[in-house]
């Protein structure tokens, strides 16, 4: 079972991107999904999250009205879509699969927010 991130890259500030993050050898609907993030000489940050009992999404704040997460379970892959992007958001992204005690955590993606 694993977690691949994609989608990261440089962006100049204002920017968008949309990070992917597929999953295989289990099934992301039986799982709560959650991107975090993490800058150089900074703490890992929970950046948003989306449940798989009633759809509940949360955000961070620092990113509250400019990113977005969603899933498709079809496609058995969950995305994070930022838009208005700072350089304080340059950080490597992660996704991360949690039913219980079972978790998984992808290999990350770098996002470079830069100009």
């Amino acid at each position: 079972a694993q977690l691949v991130e994609s989608g990261g890259g440089l962006v100049q500030p204002g920017g968008s991107l949309r990070l992917s993050c597929a999953a295989s050898g289990f099934g992301i609907s039986s799982y709560g999904m959650r991107w975090y993030r993490q800058a150089p000489g900074k703490e890992h940050e929970l950046v948003a999250f989306s449940t798989n009992t009633d759809g509940t999404t949360g955000y961070a704040d620092s990113v509250k009205g400019r990113f977005t997460i969603s899933r498709d379970d079809a496609k058995n892959t969950v995305y994070l879509q930022m838009n208005i992007l700072r350089p304080e958001d340059t950080a490597m992204y992660y996704c991360h699969a949690r039913d219980g005690p079972t978790r998984y955590w992808g290999q990350g993606t770098q996002v470079t927010v830069s100009s």
